[in-house]
């Protein structure tokens, strides 16, 4: 039974949060629903924060993290923490208590532990595994955004479904997309992370034992469902910064962004510029 007393938690923590001045929700305004509604475009209002960086090397807001943004502590190896500029309410970071790079392998730790808040407050997690995938920070961290039961997962759900039924790829975004589907009836970590290390494996990215870092940028979206990894080349294309959720169907333009050719050319066209087909 699905308690969600992960959610609940950080439903409680953002409120203190808030009033602490640790969180920092972004406000924005949904522009546009496009392409049968796989697309969720909102627009940022104000200016993105501005990372604060000290003399010399970036600052590590992951070691330790702000205690008030804090919601648990997942087995050993993880602590689970809310989003400090979340777009949506509740947004959850699973972040490793000690250092470990976002551009390096994810391991069964990382695994166990996202099963362990799968169990109870399940949603759409993603990871964007370096710069290039959009990851904002160097140290390892997964990404949750729950959702209710019964609710698809993103916009673009059925889309990963037909991919994960087909080998018919005809365009750069389903060459760069590998997607397997997950057994409802179970809920293993072992299995999940077999099943990371097999894309990983198919999508030329490469393994742990040959390789001492991935060859090449991706995205892991994961949900009940299916699980899916996005080769990358890139991250920003017309002023647009794409992270996993962009493939999700989830694109959020900036004062940078160039409105006019996302509505000429379509998300699909910005989305296929970013991708690294095989």
């Amino acid at each position: 039974m699905i308690r969600e007393h992960y959610w609940k938690h950080a439903l409680d923590q953002s409120e203190k949060a808030l009033k602490s001045g640790a969180l920092i929700p972004l406000p924005t305004e949904i522009l546009t629903e496009v392409d049968d509604n796989q697309f969720v475009i909102r627009k940022l209002i104000g200016e993105l924060p501005i990372r604060q960086k000290a003399v010399g090397p970036v600052v590590n807001p992951f070691l330790p993290w702000d205690l008030r943004l804090q919601i648990s502590m997942i087995n050993d190896s993880h602590g689970l923490i809310l989003n400090k500029y979340p777009v949506q309410k509740g947004h959850m970071l699973l972040v490793t208590r000690n250092w470990e790079p976002q551009n390096g392998w994810l391991d069964i730790n990382d695994f166990r532990s996202l099963i362990t808040v799968d169990n109870d407050t399940t949603g759409l997690w993603f990871f964007n595994s370096s710069s290039n995938a959009g990851a904002s920070q160097p140290h390892r961290h997964l990404q949750l955004l729950r959702r209710k039961k019964g609710s698809i997962s993103c916009p673009r759900d059925d889309w990963f479904k037909s991919i994960s039924t087909t080998s018919n790829r005809t365009n750069k975004i389903s060459k760069s997309c590998f997607v397997k589907r997950r057994e409802k009836s179970t809920n293993n970590s072992l299995e999940l992370f077999e099943q990371y290390l097999s894309l990983c494996l198919e999508s030329n990215v490469g393994i742990p034992n040959k390789n001492i870092k991935p060859v090449i940028a991706y995205n892991l979206l994961i949900c009940r469902d299916w699980i899916c990894l996005v080769r990358r080349k890139k991250e920003i294309c017309n002023g647009f910064s794409i992270n996993a959720l962009g493939f999700a169907g989830y694109i959020l333009a900036t004062s940078k962004s160039d409105m006019d050719i996302l509505i000429k050319r379509g998300v699909e066209n910005l989305l296929s510029e970013v991708v690294d087909p095989i």
